[in-house]
């Protein structure tokens, strides 16, 4: 009886190790997500999201493959260092920032390509519109630990959407027909993340 009790503490246990999580949450000060977009062919227009928020699950503390990963962005943090630029895109031509105040980013799962890289594929949602995207990422060093005993790691991700996808209604075209504001959309999110 003793050996089977033992038997079944064990089993529980170690059940309770291969299920064992790490959460991780996202660094607002140290993590921002960067978009570039074409203007008349001629230059390109950058910009950023400055508030960034989301949590990630791994597996344990220092593996990141196979983790599911969760961002909130907040349009109104829109900022291309242009006042009325910035308040165009929050309008209805672009992200109805008004009726639709985040971005989001669900239910993505990292994996491991080699060395430091990896895929990010999850469910992108602006406006009203929600679509499958697959980031590539780099794992930028590995994890250490801060000043106060935290530990860290850092992210670099990149894709490029197509806005017309997403309900953008602004198309403006020039008199050759060709595009004032490029459909593709360069982005790159740089996340610094903390173990909770």
């Amino acid at each position: 009886m003793k050996k089977l009790l033992s038997l079944v503490i064990g089993f529980i246990f170690l059940s309770n190790l291969s299920i064992a999580q790490e959460t991780w949450s996202v660094d607002a000060a140290h993590s921002n997500v960067r978009f570039e977009i074409g203007h008349m062919g001629l230059s390109f227009i950058d910009g950023q999201f400055k508030k960034i928020t989301g949590n990630i699950e791994t597996k344990d503390a220092t593996n990141f493959d196979g983790a599911v990963i969760n961002f909130d962005i907040d349009v109104q943090s829109i900022d291309t260092r242009i006042e009325a630029r910035d308040n165009h895109l929050r309008s209805d031509d672009f992200f109805s920032a008004e009726k639709f105040p985040k971005i989001t980013f669900k239910n993505a799962v990292l994996k491991k390509e080699n060395g430091n890289n990896y895929s990010l594929t999850g469910d992108l949602t602006m406006k009203d519109v929600t679509k499958k995207v697959t980031f590539k990422v780099v794992q930028n060093g590995s994890v250490v630990t801060d000043q106060k005993g935290r530990s860290k790691a850092g992210f670099t991700a990149k894709t490029t959407i197509n806005r017309t996808e997403f309900n953008f209604k602004a198309a403006d075209k020039l008199p050759s027909g060709a595009e004032s504001i490029a459909s593709n959309v360069d982005i790159t999110v740089n996340v610094e993340i903390n173990k909770k």
